[in-house]
């Protein structure tokens, strides 16, 4: 047989919870039903309940059947004890609702630092972008460099086509310069041809 093992704290298992006297109470609930109370005792409806419950109590009371006579000193009991329990409970349901607000205080604020972190680096990127297209050429830029090398061109065609043109004048003589060497050429050929002959110089 195997032997029991001594039970003593460990720590893979749950502690066994004694039996307790005391009621349980789940907070949350409480809350919820206090802050149900306080929301119908600061409405309208609550006043107009009271108002007429009041003045019920007081025109009864002041018949013959009266049960509480002048000066009401039960329906002053019963107004002091719906006062103190009303504030504890306003006060449970203001606590909830300042907690509820300190949880969605902490949501945004977490919620607000993503965002100036997320808006930062964001910042950086354009900024990286910003120095990366810098050494860009882009389409505005090649499209003014190239028109600035067409305006230039369209200058500089007029002056070349001026210097190419010949004069009038100046082709003639070169036609007749030209002329005239080849029929000295003609010439110094016949002389060669035949010694004897005198040339004509005639030209």
């Amino acid at each position: 047989m195997a032997r029991d093992e001594p039970r003593g704290h460990r720590l893979d298992q749950p502690l066994e919870r004694g039996i307790s006297l005391r009621p349980t109470v789940d907070p949350e609930a409480v809350n919820r039903i206090s802050e149900r109370i306080a929301r119908f005792l600061g409405s309208w409806h609550f006043i107009g309940y009271m108002t007429s419950f009041v003045v019920i109590w007081v025109i009864y009371n002041l018949s013959p059947l009266a049960v509480d006579a002048f000066p009401f000193i039960f329906l002053t009991l019963l107004l002091s004890l719906q006062a103190s329990y009303a504030a504890p409970l306003i006060l449970l349901a203001q606590n909830r609702q300042a907690d509820r607000d300190r949880v969605q205080y902490k949501d945004d604020r977490a919620r607000t630092d993503r965002l100036v972190a997320d808006t930062e680096y964001l910042m950086r990127e354009i900024a990286s972008l910003r120095v990366a297209l810098g050494e860009v050429a882009t389409r505005d830029f090649i499209r003014s460099e190239l028109r600035d090398l067409v305006d230039d061109l369209e200058d500089r065609e007029p002056k070349v086509r001026k210097k190419k043109k010949p004069k009038s004048h100046d082709l003639g003589d070169d036609r007749a310069g030209d002329a005239d060497a080849v029929e000295l050429v003609d010439a110094d050929h016949a002389v060669e041809a035949d010694p004897g002959a005198v040339p004509d110089t005639s030209l």
